[in-house]
């Protein structure tokens, strides 16, 4: 029983993030990624994510171990924080130019509340085997041309997988 109780433990999953293939698109060159996702960093509200040439933000993160996500939680000015995230889960190479080609696994429409730090639930039925998930943010609470995240942290659990090894062979003449 309690490893079930273990296996639904929800944690922050930033140690599970491949970083070296995470990747932004839209960011300025000195407000990036980095600012809000990793420990420490994304601790110092100084530090945030900035668009550069409008709203948009196009976010890649892939996991070093399939994930089942659970909420995110997102700290970011009122003004200037996402309004309308689309949730990718599991495609890859995506653009501006097509990301309305797919359906999202989730869409989120956050108000200024949601913008506090607190856990933002995701259908978690649609994100039970996740390699990467893809954030786009559509635009932001104000419709301005910037868009500014403080913390973006996603919360989940890991994944087991079945060691095949420990089986025992049944049935072998």
């Amino acid at each position: 029983m309690a490893a079930g109780l273990a296996a639904r433990h929800q944690v922050d999953l930033v140690e599970c993030i491949e970083w070296v293939g995470v990747e932004c698109l839209n960011e300025k060159s000195d407000r990036t990624y980095t600012n809000i996702l990793k420990q420490g960093y994304r601790e110092d509200n100084g530090l945030m994510l900035e668009s550069d040439t409008d709203e948009q933000l196009l976010m890649y993160i892939p996991f070093n171990q399939v994930v089942k996500l659970h909420s995110l939680i997102i700290r970011a000015p009122a003004e200037e924080g996402p309004k309308t995230i689309r949730l990718f889960a599991n495609r890859q190479n995506m653009g501006f130019g097509n990301v309305g080609d797919f359906p999202p696994s989730d869409v989120l429409t956050l108000t200024p509340e949601h913008l506090q730090g607190k856990p933002v639930l995701l259908k978690y039925v649609k994100f039970q085997n996740v390699r990467s998930l893809t954030i786009f943010v559509e635009d932001n609470q104000s419709g301005s041309e910037e868009t500014k995240i403080q913390k973006l942290a996603i919360i989940g659990s890991t994944v087991e997988t079945t060691n095949m090894s420990e089986f025992k062979k049944v049935g072998h003449s």
